[in-house]
Parts: structure tokens; sequence; C-alpha cells
């Protein structure tokens, strides 16, 4: 109401982003309005050449530009062990550990009935099939430590294991450099009970 029509239709484009309230929206419309208009004509091209050029691996459901994405189609990957995650953008948090050398599984989302999400809404069948053939030894479930991702894992762990596949979850509890004072009884519960000796 305040501003130019063209102006509010970028504010309430920008506010629609998730985490992006309508402070930061306003912010964010006038630096586009600032720059010189070669910067946000880049912005609008990278924005759509993102969403026509980026599609969903057909093997694991991460976002590629390649069918088969680079993971699934590098021989040099571990193709008997398979990691489970959420989300597509759960890859890159694992990738940079340098730790896994495995494929992924993408289920795109987790399930939760208060929201209308079953395990059919889910990317399950395709992991199942991707299991046929035995040449999967393991199955990692790299779900979120939340109410949605434990009842994910707490599925999955069920289904795969009358497959006869191995089936691990990764560990949880204390984050290093952290203080026991400002942990959650839910963190240091999890922590107790993945306790290890020292090596």
């Amino acid at each position: 109401m305040y501003y130019p029509e063209p102006l509010n239709k970028l504010i309430a484009a920008l506010g629609r982003l998730p985490g992006i309230g309508p402070k930061t929206a306003q912010r964010l419309a006038f630096h586009i309005l600032k720059v010189p208009a070669s910067e946000a004509r880049d912005l609008a091209t990278a924005i759509q050449e993102a969403r026509q050029k980026t599609i969903y691996c057909s093997i694991c459901g991460n976002f590629t530009d390649r069918d088969p994405c680079r993971l699934c189609s590098d021989p040099e990957r571990d193709h008997s062990c398979i990691c489970v995650v959420e989300e597509a953008r759960d890859i890159i948090a694992l990738e940079k550990t340098r730790q896994y050398r495995g494929l992924y599984h993408v289920l795109q989302g987790a399930i939760s009935p208060v929201d209308g999400i079953g395990p059919e809404q889910l990317r399950i069948k395709e992991l199942l099939a991707r299991l046929q053939g035995g040449k999967v030894r393991e199955v990692i479930l790299a779900t979120n430590a939340d109410v949605e991702g434990e009842s994910t894992a707490l599925y999955l762990d069920k289904l795969l294991k009358t497959l006869g596949v191995k089936v691990t979850r990764l560990a949880y509890g204390l984050p290093v450099g952290g203080d026991l004072e400002y942990a959650d009884e839910v963190t240091l519960a999890r922590a107790f009970a993945g306790r290890r000796e020292i090596e």
C-alpha cells in the first residue's frame, strides 16, 4: 500500500521464501532496486535457469543437472552402501565431512501424520527397488533427530530388516565443543545411550 505495485509484488514474492520475514523481504527488495540493472538481471536469470535446468536424479532423488547425477554415476563410490536422507541439502552436509564414500537416497521428506505425509508420499518404493539384486549390503538411516525423522527411521528399520539388509542409524548426542549445561534432556539421554568405551 505504501510502495508502487511492482515493488509490493517483489516484497510479497521474497516474503514467501522460507526464513524471510516482512522486514527482510523489504531489505532484499530495496537492495535489488539499488544494484545495477545487470546484477538484477543476473539474479533473475540465475533463478530461471535453476528452475529450468535442475532436475531430480532418477536413481537417488538428489538435485542434479544431468541424469543420473554425478554421485550415482561415480565408479569410485561404494555401491554396496546407501545413506538415506530426508532432503537433498542433507547430502551436502554429509559430503562436507569427507567421511562417507557410498551412495545416497533422498526421501524428499519425512513421515508426518500432522502434515498429512505418510510413507506413500516419500520415495520409499524407489529405495526398495534399489535394494533388489542383493548388491546393497548396508543402509544408513540419516534422517533428522526430531519426531518426524525418528518416526521415518523406525518405519524404514522395520521395513528393511525384513529384506536381510544391514540397517544402521547415524549416532547422535553432544556436539563437539558443546557445554553440558546447555544440552537439552533428550540430547543428554541419547548421549548416555550411545556412549562407548574410550579406545
